[in-house]
């Protein structure tokens, strides 16, 4: 994996970076021209408690949350952000007044699934998605499908980055967007001018992280 990476720091805190590598590489649903590595984010105490900070800054008190869909491995970043919510006094209609939080299985064909044990914390709840990055919106579009489908109602959707500002009708709270990677592009897998270019893959990437290619 190439090791020149630049390091994208956010405007609300130098403790939460972004490690970002210009390269090839394919994600699930695209091509893209940066590999963006937050596994420090995701891991660290203070990295993560940071980028939840920062998020609840989009929210008001008068939001009502029960509870927080993490995806992408942003559990601990969860974890703080419910804290940071019950800090900032946002409201919970559950009975315990606080905060669910909990990760959806994927099944084969790539749909979000939830056990029967989870099913209270689901249907009629307020529900704040939280993932990694927002790109194509697939991931999006994957997790409203599911939380409509098992009666959830959408709160608010956040991301640590989003190349989009709105995704299906949702506004992105996000820490970094594609301003603070100017040149980020995503493409389609069919029509990817890296690949016409006879530019070299670099590496297949997901929310875990890196596999040479």
């Amino acid at each position: 994996m190439n090791t020149n990476y630049l390091n994208i720091y956010s405007r609300y805190n130098n403790l939460i970076a972004l490690k970002v590598t210009p390269g090839h590489f394919v994600t699930s649903s695209s091509h893209i021209n940066y590999y963006i590595d937050m596994t420090t984010l995701k891991t660290r105490r203070n990295e993560a408690k940071a980028a939840a900070k920062a998020l609840v800054q989009e929210y008001v008190a008068s939001t009502v949350v029960d509870t927080i869909i993490c995806l992408d491995g942003t559990d601990i970043i969860g974890a703080y952000l419910a804290d940071e919510l019950t800090s900032a006094g946002i409201l919970s209609a559950n009975m315990h007044k606080t905060v669910y939080i909990i990760t959806p299985e994927q099944n084969s064909v790539g749909q979000l699934i939830f056990r029967e044990n989870y099913m209270p914390m689901i249907k009629d709840k307020n529900i704040l998605v939280l993932l990694a990055t927002a790109t194509t919106g697939k991931t999006v579009r994957t997790a409203l499908e599911c939380l409509e489908y098992y009666g959830g109602h959408i709160a608010g959707v956040s991301s640590i980055f989003s190349a989009a500002n709105e995704i299906y009708g949702q506004k992105i709270n996000t820490i970094f967007t594609s301003a603070d990677i100017p040149d980020y592009a995503t493409y389609p897998a069919s029509d990817c001018p890296l690949c016409k270019g006879n530019h070299s893959i670099n590496a297949i990437v997901n929310s875990f992280g890196y596999a040479k290619f």
